[in-house]
């Protein structure tokens, strides 16, 4: 039991997440943080951070990020599975380089990552290597031991992260009123992001037409939307729309956008609908607000009857599913044979990203990938 519970040749998980500011003096260098580059004035940042206000200016993120840093935990302990779990964020404390500081002196030297994004895409994990090779790179300026890094598949498809999710959903049903209950329409969320960047990401065969990562949003509606008939013996229209534009109106992003997809909904004689956000891992502030704020006030607008259902969040499940995700890592590493667990007609991601996969419109060193400068 022992044996099959040895993560080696890793010595630590790194738990990799966005952040979220903690308070309304946060918001603005938080935005600055997230948009560094881009040009955008302070006025502007406020006007965007206006929706963190809302919430007393504190993303729930951080505290839903150290809610599964517990079941992490919890369960590893339980599973007699030695490996220590830390926590570092691409845009606020704990941030990601000090994290990894931290790890280095405790004689950390082999480290895989967990980030908090599913799918492939740029934003969703070659911009997470991107900040770890960065990381990296101040570390070894400052004359540090470097670890070597690794990041774990994506987990889109793995049953510990899909269950939860069907469960919420079929609450959300059930929550709704009785007649209108069979016909609600559910729509599938996640976060747009621009068509050239869907188009491109994942490995370069999975290339076009909304590339890896609408495809791999696709196949989990599928899974979800299929495993609910079975359940319910109700069969549900579904569709997989988008939420959370932030770019430039002249630029081409993913559509149709929720809200819109509510209106045309209705306009169809659809009774009620349950929102489903399959992209995002938790309740953050996209969640919060761009569903339970917005997109639910537009369903009230419009009397239509529209519940959201939950995220998978710190499910046990989800914990589960990281540590055997882990144990799968270890084992391939070690050369032992291993059968990647996933639902779906996708199959299992890739354990190394690979040249090409979720290119930047500027190349910027990428770390725990084939094309990494820290192999």
């Amino acid at each position: 039991m022992r044996d099959a519970l040895d993560a080696t040749p890793y010595d630590a998980l790194l738990l990799l997440s966005f952040g979220g500011p903690e308070g309304p003096d946060d918001v603005v260098p938080f935005l600055e943080n997230v948009t560094r580059g881009r040009g955008i004035p302070k006025e502007r940042l406020k006007e965007v951070g206006q929706h963190y206000f809302l919430f007393g200016g504190v993303s729930p993120i951080n505290d839903q990020n150290r809610a599964l840093l517990d079941a992490l935990r919890k369960d590893f302990a339980e599973h007699g599975l030695d490996l220590p779990v830390y926590w570092g964020n691409r845009n606020w404390g704990p941030y990601l380089t000090d994290t990894l500081r931290e790890m280095v002196a405790d004689g950390r030297r082999r480290v895989l990552v967990l980030a908090t994004s599913a799918y492939a895409s740029y934003s969703g994990c070659r911009q997470y290597r991107e900040d770890l090779a960065g990381a990296l790179a101040t570390l070894e300026g400052e004359g540090l031991e470097l670890p070597r890094v690794d990041k774990l598949r994506h987990y889109f498809n793995h049953p510990g992260f899909l269950e939860p999710m069907i469960e919420g959903l079929l609450k959300s049903l059930a929550d709704l009123p009785e007649d209108v209950r069979a016909g609600a329409h559910i729509a599938f969320t996640t976060h747009s992001i621009p068509n050239a960047s869907a188009d491109t990401s994942g490995p370069a065969e999975d290339h076009g037409d909304g590339g890896a990562y609408v495809k791999q949003h696709l196949d989990v509606a599928r899974l979800v939307a299929d495993t609910v008939r079975e359940r319910t013996g109700i069969d549900h229209s579904w569709r997989l729309v988008y939420q959370s534009r932030s770019g430039a109106p002249h630029i081409p992003w993913l559509e149709p956008d929720i809200c819109d997809h509510l209106e045309e909904l209705h306009g169809s004689g659809v009774p009620a609908v349950v929102m489903a956000p399959i992209g995002f891992v938790s309740d953050h502030m996209e969640v919060l607000y761009d569903l339970d704020t917005e997109a639910t006030a537009k369903a009230e607008e419009l009397g239509l009857p529209v519940r959201r259902s939950a995220t998978v969040g710190a499910d046990p499940r989800f914990a589960a599913a990281i540590r055997e995700l882990v144990l799968e890592r270890a084992a391939a590493e070690n050369g032992r044979a291993v059968t990647p667990c996933a639902l779906g007609a996708l199959g299992p991601s890739h354990n190394l990203c690979p040249v090409g996969c979720c290119p930047a419109r500027a190349p910027k060193p990428a770390a725990a990938g084939a094309d990494s400068p820290y192999a």
